[in-house]
């Protein structure tokens, strides 16, 4: 699904070079890189400014702004990776690090290019006006404060809130072996609220939050502060009218959006194609065979315009595009990088990527979805004689068998086709093929979740989205009180 964005609103960032590396510098680097014999070699240089504004009993409690810049070297050897990093790039130790990237290399010495092509992304994919990184620590200060008194002001019961700003802009520059040199500029925000509310000495909390590869007017014009601390106060103040989930195996309906989470971490995984040709994914050898009903189409699109998870290119410098990964129930992709689609002999679909240039990129998620199916939301609910209706989620584990247990912050009962009595606390319990082929409905309404998600993998953190519409589940075990 994806947002419609003003054309007038999406224009680039100006690329800052704060490196001064000529093309001759970058051609001797891949040398070094080279030396021993590798397959190919890349040059990952990138710069990056961090902003972060937290307030909290009732005054601005932290500031900090802090810069990062080093550069990455990476060489790969067949299904070898060798890796080298440094933040000083001196040449002494520009030297260093790709001797140590191409330490895993053995052979005769392999050819740098002979001259490198500056590539362009056609993608413009950062609809920003205000970049954040430019506005004035007055200005955003005054986005916290809104959440923050928003929040606290809502109701006596609200006992404890905090809002926080966070902001980067991150320059990337990457050459390699093949001749490539590509640039991106990327900004990223995200402006979120938690409260806490106490009734009868019982405590509750709430959370709500949003922001993405956007500018400052985003909080003016689609997501204003003022909503994220009345969302906030909101959830906690329910979920202290809310009662204590039951348990038992029963339907369970899926609330589209913040739900998506629980696709990502069940499925997405296990799409990588890293697990897959490591073979420890549950699905490495189910390509092309069916896996969940016919109703249920997964794609991870990193080309949403303005997404927590979305790029102009990845961190190969590969222009990604979105990557079908179930059609109809049958797993026919995988979220491929440029090592897993040479051992795979496939195309990459530009979905590697990497915290930072201390790190080599792996096959990861972007913003990946359900798509969304041919039945009504209210129709989904109004086939639930007795069921459970997952709302909000906290997170959860996967195992590489795929089963995997969530917990559900907040839902209702389904009585008689109706949402009923807020619940709280519940745990969802399954494995990820079985659940799948339970999926009865799926809604006409497809929604992201809030755009303040963060996916860790391999201890490596980059920002993600996802989402869903309404999913009916046949049958499912939901943890709760028995």
């Amino acid at each position: 699904m994806r947002t419609k964005t003003a054309a007038a609103a999406v224009r680039s960032l100006p690329y800052a070079d704060h490196f001064e590396l000529t093309e001759a510098d970058y051609r001797r680097i891949l040398g070094l890189a080279l030396a021993r014999g590798g397959d190919f070699a890349e040059v990952f240089c990138e710069y990056r400014t961090f902003g972060f504004i937290l307030m909290e009993e009732d005054i601005i409690k932290e500031t900090a702004e802090s810069i990062s810049l080093g550069l990455g070297i990476r060489v790969l050897k067949g299904e070898m990776t060798g890796y080298g990093y440094t933040n000083e790039p001196s040449w002494p130790e520009i030297k260093r690090a790709a001797q140590t990237a191409a330490a895993i290399a053995s052979g005769r010495a392999a050819r740098p290019p002979s001259s490198l092509k500056t590539a362009r992304s056609s993608l413009r994919l950062y609809p920003v006006r205000v970049p954040s990184h430019r506005a004035s620590l007055d200005q955003k200060i005054g986005l916290v404060r809104e959440a923050y008194q928003t929040a606290r002001a809502h109701d006596p019961k609200i006992v404890k809130v905090k809002a926080a700003l966070g902001d980067s802009i991150q320059y990337v520059n990457i050459v390699n072996s093949d001749g490539l040199l590509i640039r991106d500029v990327r900004p990223l925000v995200k402006l979120s609220c938690s409260a806490i509310a106490e009734k009868d000495g019982r405590k509750e909390s709430g959370y709500h939050g949003g922001g993405g590869r956007v500018g400052l007017e985003y909080f003016e014009q689609t997501l204003k502060p003022r909503t994220i601390g009345l969302e906030a106060a909101g959830e906690a103040l329910r979920l202290l009218e809310a009662r204590e989930a039951p348990a038992g195996e029963m339907p369970v309906v899926l609330a589209p959006g913040h739900a998506g989470v629980l696709i990502h971490e069940a499925v997405g995984h296990l799409l990588e194609a890293d697990f897959h040709r490591r073979k420890t994914s549950v699905l490495w050898d189910k390509l092309g065979t069916q896996v969940g009903s016919g109703l249920v189409t997964i794609i991870d699109d990193p080309t949403i315009p303005g997404y927590r998870g979305s790029y102009n290119i990845d961190d190969e410098g590969t222009i990604p595009r979105p990557a079908l990964l179930i059609e109809k129930g049958k797993a026919v992709g995988l979220l491929q990088d440029l090592l897993t689609a040479r051992f795979f002999k496939a195309a990459p679909t530009g979905h590697g990527r990497r915290e930072d240039y201390s790190f080599w990129p792996l096959p990861r998620m972007s913003n990946i979805y359900i798509a969304a199916g041919p039945h009504d939301p209210g129709e989904i609910i109004g086939s639930v004689r007795k069921g459970f209706y997952a709302e909000q989620f906290q997170g959860g584990q996967v195992e590489d068998s795929g089963k995997f247990t969530f917990s559900v912050s907040s839902g209702y009962l389904i009585e008689g086709g109706r949402l009923t009595a807020p619940v709280k606390q519940a745990t969802l319990i399954g494995s990820n093929i079985d659940i799948l082929k339970k999926v009865e409905m799926v809604g006409s309404d497809l929604k992201f979740s809030l755009q303040t998600g963060t996916c860790s993998k391999d201890g490596q953190d980059v920002p993600v989205s996802d989402g869903c519409p309404t999913l009916k589940i046949a049958r499912m075990t939901v943890g709760g009180l028995a």
